[in-house]
């Protein structure tokens, strides 16, 4: 049995199904009897909580509460591993290790002995179940390697194994007639999903509220490295502007920075832009000022009609 032909990985990953090789982010794995509460204090959410199987995402701020990094946090029985984005690999490493003092808790950097597969788009469980490979139900759950993490925004799951069966797999997708989506297709579904990424949309400039991905946060949990601002912003309700999608009636993208207007006030920073084939018009992300954040409010770019979305 075999997938439908599609054109692109583009296509696979709006339509179908695509593979993605994911194999550049950063695998930190902590051992050791302290790993869970090290974890807990260090990101803003549930580390202790989590049993084997389990998993979350999680932000890592420094003393004044920007955003240092991002990881899926996943649960064994023997270890957490962090899945983070490369350019983020060391700089956590190192953020980590500082922080080791009396704790029982060894890092071991694996990302360049073990490889990253993400199947995503509407029918990556369809793939899994064709390959007889394990379908976790939860999100950032994890079955024998197989953990349900998508980074476009779409449904999806990420297969973490060894770098010499890495081939075997990818060999067996093409088989299936599963095409192979590249970095910057997938740049365009993440953009059309409305799916941030750490450096680029959300960097050490930004708050947490303020990329809105809540989801990486316990405002119950006890105290962690930031929390203080996290806190301090939430009680307050003190943000100023809000990671949005934005749609632009024009085929050129803006540049990172550029400015969106609501009338003569300016109104919103672009952080990334794509054309989106699909909608045959600008999608992107960008900091929206609060008071222009609803969704369907009408912005300006130039000549170009924008609206928050």
């Amino acid at each position: 049995m075999a997938f439908s032909p599609v054109t692109s990985g583009y296509q696979g990953l709006r339509e179908q199904a695509a593979w993605l090789d994911l194999s550049a982010r950063g695998r930190i794995r902590a051992t050791g009897e302290d790993r869970a509460r090290l974890l807990h204090a260090m990101s803003t959410n549930q580390v202790q909580e989590l049993r084997p199987g389990q998993g979350c995402y999680t932000f890592f701020l420094n003393a004044q509460g920007r955003i240092l990094a991002d990881a899926n946090v996943l649960c064994f029985e023997d270890s957490l591993l962090l899945d983070t984005e490369p350019e983020t690999r060391l700089k956590l490493f190192e953020h980590l290790d500082r922080y080791i003092i009396a704790d029982d808790v060894t890092l071991t950097d694996e990302t360049d002995s073990t490889a990253a597969i993400g199947i995503e788009g509407p029918h990556a469980e369809a793939v899994l179940e064709l390959l007889g490979w394990p379908r976790p139900a939860a999100a950032y759950s994890l079955i024998e390697g197989v953990a349900r993490i998508a980074t476009t925004g779409s449904d999806g799951f990420m297969v973490l194994l060894p770098v010499a069966s890495k081939s075997a797999l990818t060999s067996q997708l093409t088989s299936a007639g599963v095409p192979q989506a590249t970095a910057d297709q997938a740049c365009v579904v993440r953009l059309e999903q409305g799916r941030p990424r750490y450096g680029e949309e959300i960097t050490e400039r930004y708050l947490v509220q303020e990329t809105g991905q809540l989801h990486a946060v316990s405002f119950t949990k006890g105290c962690y490295l930031g929390q203080e601002i996290v806190e301090r912003v939430r009680s307050r309700a003190q943000i100023h502007r809000v990671l949005r999608r934005i749609e632009i009636d024009t085929p050129t993208p803006p540049a990172h920075g550029a400015k969106l207007k609501s009338g003569d006030l300016d109104a919103a920073e672009i952080a990334s832009a794509v054309y989106s084939p699909a909608l045959q018009k600008t999608v992107a992300l960008g900091y929206v000022k609060v008071a222009f954040a609803e969704p369907g409010t009408a912005l300006q770019l130039g000549e170009f009609h924008a609206r928050v979305s």
